[in-house]
């Protein structure tokens, strides 16, 4: 296995996949249906703000997206989202989907979504996306690095605090966790040499 910045472009459907997978149980109620998430996440995703681990035969292992100034992994705009839901679905899925974002954290690295192939899962994809993220930040000269996980999602946060990140914030979500399908986000943080 190895991992590349950035993601080749003959990858990127299956890493709309990848990414679904990983999060459309959260954003299934406002992405769905799963064929126009996958055209909104192909439109979008940016292969400048991914990390992909690939195997030495070059299929899509996992994926980490991230944030900075110029922009995030799987973010998109609003003429984004009229594109594909048209202006009356853009309106009410902008609107749910701004709850969700966080800024851009110009103190840390911020993680934008880490996704490993399900037939992937405990073979140590998710530690060397994380390995390279965190090199990243290093090399980018940020002094910490930042993720969000969700309340459901145990075996991640307990993969986040096996390599470091602690919980430093929670956000309970109210009555959207309903739509959302989960009731808290912990932002963790590890610091970098």
């Amino acid at each position: 296995m190895h991992v590349s910045l950035g993601l080749p472009e003959h990858l990127k459907s299956q890493a709309a996949d990848l990414y679904w997978q990983a999060f459309g149980g959260k954003l299934g109620r406002v992405m769905g249906p799963e064929p126009r998430a996958h055209a909104f996440l192909l439109r979008v995703m940016r292969a400048d703000h991914c990390i992909c681990a690939l195997s030495d035969d070059g299929d899509l292992l996992g994926i980490a997206g991230f944030k900075s100034a110029q922009g995030s992994f799987a973010g998109g705009a609003v003429p984004d989202l009229q594109a594909v839901y048209g202006r009356v679905g853009a309106v009410w899925r902008g609107s749910l989907l701004r709850l969700l974002q966080t800024d851009v954290d110009n103190e840390r690295f911020l993680i934008d979504g880490l996704c490993v192939a399900p037939d992937q899962r405990g073979r140590g994809v998710g530690t060397v996306l994380v390995a390279a993220l965190i090199a990243e930040a290093v090399r980018r000269g940020y002094p910490a690095i930042r993720l969000e996980v969700i309340d459901t999602n145990i075996r991640a946060r307990a993969l986040y605090e096996r390599l470091g990140f602690a919980a430093f914030r929670s956000e309970t979500l109210g009555p959207l966790r309903h739509v959302f399908g989960f009731s808290r986000a912990v932002s963790m943080v590890r610091s970098l040499p």
